[in-house]
Order: structure tokens, then C-alpha cells, then sequence
């Protein structure tokens, strides 16, 4: 399986589905199904009855996971491509910008 290209806690911006344009933290990563969990995207309602954690019941709205292909890295505000360069211990995430190869972390 290939290494995922976006991680938790990196700035993403959507670019594709109803959320198209809103920027925010990827807050989790599922590496088995493609999909990432972005702050403030994707709020969708649940309704729950009450219960001993949560005694009111109601409306809840939560984030709900979309796929991390409708996401791309933001580098210095604009969203680039990713990539990796280096073999094995030396490998690094780099920013595709303009041709060039910038390293993020």
C-alpha cells in the first residue's frame, strides 16, 4: 500500500463535492478507506436520543470523513501537489511548487 501523502494536522483545502473552496485541519487520517476528517467540512446532523454522556439528546452536528482525494495540501497558503524524495530512513514529504521540489517536513 502506498504511504499517504496528507497527515493529521496539516492545513488542507477542498477542491471538490458541496464544501469546494473551505480550508481546514485534517484531524484524522483512515489510511484504510482513502479518507480524511477536516475541521469544519462536511458537518452532517445526528440525532441522538438522551443518554448518560449526553443528557439533553438533540441535534448533533459533526464532521463526517471525505475522501482524500478531494483534498490538496496547503504550502504557504496555495494548495501543491506532494511528493516524496529520498530512499527508506532519508525519505521526506516535498512541496511540487512551480517544477520545483520544496521540502515541508
Amino acid at each position: 500500500m502506498a504511504t499517504m501523502k496528507i497527515k493529521k494536522d496539516d492545513l488542507v483545502k477542498v477542491i471538490a463535492g458541496k464544501d469546494k473552496g473551505k480550508e481546514g485541519k485534517v484531524l484524522a487520517v483512515d489510511t484504510k478507506n482513502n479518507t480524511v476528517l477536516v475541521e469544519g467540512v462536511n458537518i452532517v446532523h445526528r440525532h441522538s436520543k438522551p443518554s448518560m454522556q449526553n443528557q439533553q439528546g438533540g441535534i448533533i452536528d459533526k464532521e463526517a470523513p471525505i475522501d482524500i482525494s478531494n483534498v490538496m495540501y496547503l504550502y504557504k497558503g496555495k494548495p501543491v501537489r506532494i511528493g516524496f524524495t529520498g530512499e527508506k530512513k532519508d525519505k521526506v514529504r516535498v512541496a511540487k511548487v512551480n517544477g520545483k521540489l520544496e521540502v515541508i517536513d
